[in-house]
């Protein structure tokens, strides 16, 4: 594990998925800690898809494929290649391991760069053979809820569990820009989505209100560049921490029916595939495509506002 730090904040990261694994400032722990009642990840990187693959397989090349949900970086040791005082780069490269499960060649860069009260996640993608490849890539951070003391969320899970217990309401989120409602994906069997549901979710003067019940049906998927900014705020509509993208999609989730004290905001460039989706690998929505030689950047923000 690595920390990074300066006057704001300090940051740790493991090898292990290149996952961020605690995020502190003003002496309080913000990322979930893993234990496993409700989740055991912090801030897994999801590659090469974003969701799940129709009944876990896919297809590509004329060949069939096994993957599990949210791909396999999140499940392997990465390389720590440089770290500093407040940054630290971490790769991970195509291989005999990853070609059984997907057959493009990459290299993976994963950054943490902290400026202030905010963390850039850097992500780069790099195409190093001589055909074109296609991925997706994701983000899955899972924060505390803001009406968790730093007593109850030092204290560990029995502590969290007490002082939610008589309080549905969590808090709220507000987007940017500002809308009166939003459209949602569903996600139904075998964790894929219907497009043929139109769900949608009303907003009150730009907040949706957060409650045990807010997340039932599992996460909100919004597509297509609805918002590029969510802020997870108080009880008192008073900001949190903000996260900030400019991927076309955002997954919100908290474990359904489950009393979890935390709640994830998560940018994507992908998703899940549709129930029975019999496509290639290639033809899947959201799906990234690059020529031998380029390279994928992208940049998402977390930013610790309380």
């Amino acid at each position: 594990m690595k920390k990074i730090s300066n006057d704001f904040l300090t940051v740790c990261i493991e090898d292990h998925g290149a996952e961020l694994s605690s995020i502190k400032a003003n002496g309080r722990e913000y990322l979930w800690q893993a234990h496993p009642k409700y989740w055991k990840r912090h801030s897994p990187v999801l590659f090469p898809i974003v969701g799940s693959v129709w009944n876990g397989e896919y297809r590509s090349g004329g060949k069939t494929f096994k993957l599990g949900q949210h791909g396999f970086a999140r499940d392997m040791d990465f390389k720590l290649v440089s770290c500093t005082e407040n940054e630290a780069y971490y790769t991970l490269e195509s291989s005999a391991e990853t070609f059984e499960k997907y057959p493009y060649p990459f290299k993976l860069t994963i950054g943490y760069k902290l400026h202030e009260n905010t963390i850039d996640v850097i992500w780069k993608v790099e195409n190093p053979g001589e055909k074109q490849i296609f991925f997706q890539i994701g983000a899955h951070p899972a924060f505390h809820w803001p009406l968790l003391s730093n007593n109850a969320i030092e204290n560990g899970v029995e502590a969290m569990d007490e002082a939610l217990k008589d309080n549905t309401e969590r808090g709220f989120f507000a987007f940017e820009p500002k809308v009166e409602r939003l459209k949602c994906t569903v996600i139904t069997e075998g964790g894929c989505v219907d497009k043929s549901i139109e769900k949608y979710v009303e907003l009150n003067e730009g907040f949706l209100p957060l409650t045990t019940e807010t997340f039932a049906k599992d996460a909100l998927v919004l597509e297509n560049g609805q918002t590029q900014k969510v802020t997870l705020c108080d009880q008192q509509k008073k900001p949190y921490l903000t996260v900030k993208f400019d991927s076309p999609l955002v997954g919100l989730w908290s474990p359904p029916s489950k009393n979890a004290p935390f709640v994830c905001i998560e940018p994507w460039y992908g998703r899940a595939d549709k129930a029975h989706y019999d496509g290639t690998y290639e033809q899947k929505d959201w799906i990234q495509a690059l020529q031998s030689g380029e390279t994928f950047e992208s940049v998402y923000q977390i930013i610790i506002e309380q």
